[in-house]
């Protein structure tokens, strides 16, 4: 379990958070919500151990030791654009210690479980947004860690593509055992993606509504048609207005 518990923290003498609570259970993904500026991203540097907690504390499978044990992903793929697919993929491996050959044979292990082993040689510039946004998945995926930070990580697509992304992303994360927090302002995404979306508003940020999703459909195009989703989208939406006020 990730544990996040009164969490806060200041630049200087700028509360930006104050006490974020959120606990995420093995294989449970979570989405926060809010406008731009409320904190979202340092609680991710937080969690990631890119920063030092302050107030609070957060614990993974019960340990404060959590730097190194979470895979964070961006809104920009950061694909090296002089290496293939595979050398992509493989980096994660290489940076751990690993041969090259291991990190080789492990890479096409993971371009066969998401079905991309005929691009293993192209490089990026060859790839659509979404395909590279794949290849991205993939290389976080090579550093074997089942927790997952995403960080606006659909938002650089177009709408069709980023729906495409939102489904093969649903289809395999419990294939890899991720559990995933998620930032987005995308209240579709948030709803179509997670067992529960949190909204994070005001200066400093603190979470200021929770609501869990429980949809019975997989099928990212049924899922938005259904009346627990537009229920859901409603009360979102109608927090959200609260938040701009």
């Amino acid at each position: 379990m990730l544990s996040i518990q009164d969490v806060g923290f200041r630049y200087g003498n700028r509360q930006v958070l104050k006490n974020i609570n959120i606990q995420l259970q093995k294989g449970e993904t979570v989405a926060i919500i809010g406008p731009s500026g409320v904190g979202k991203t340092t609680l991710f540097n937080l969690i990631a151990g890119i920063i030092d907690v302050q107030e609070g504390q957060i614990e993974l499978n019960g340990t404060k030791e959590i730097k190194g044990k979470l895979s964070y992903m961006l809104q920009k793929d950061m694909l090296y654009p002089h290496y293939t697919v595979i050398e992509n993929i493989m980096l994660p491996r290489i940076i751990q210690g690993e041969s090259k050959k291991h990190a080789r044979e492990y890479a096409l292990g993971l371009l066969d479980i998401f079905q991309f082993k005929e691009w293993a040689n192209y490089y990026p510039h060859a790839l659509s947004g979404g395909m590279r946004q794949r290849v991205a998945f993939m290389r976080t995926a090579a550093f074997d860690r089942s927790w997952l930070l995403l960080d606006e990580a659909f938002s650089a697509l177009d709408a069709i593509t980023r729906r495409q992304l939102h489904q093969w992303f649903m289809n395999y994360r419990e294939k890899m055992g991720w559990s995933s927090l998620i930032i987005t302002h995308d209240v579709d995404e948030a709803l179509i993606l997670s067992d529960r979306v949190y909204i994070i508003k005001g200066q400093p940020g603190e979470i200021t509504f929770e609501l869990p999703v429980d949809f019975k459909s997989f099928d990212v195009e049924k899922i938005i048609f259904e009346p627990e989703f537009i229920e859901a989208k409603r009360q979102l939406l109608n927090q959200l207005k609260e938040v701009l006020k």
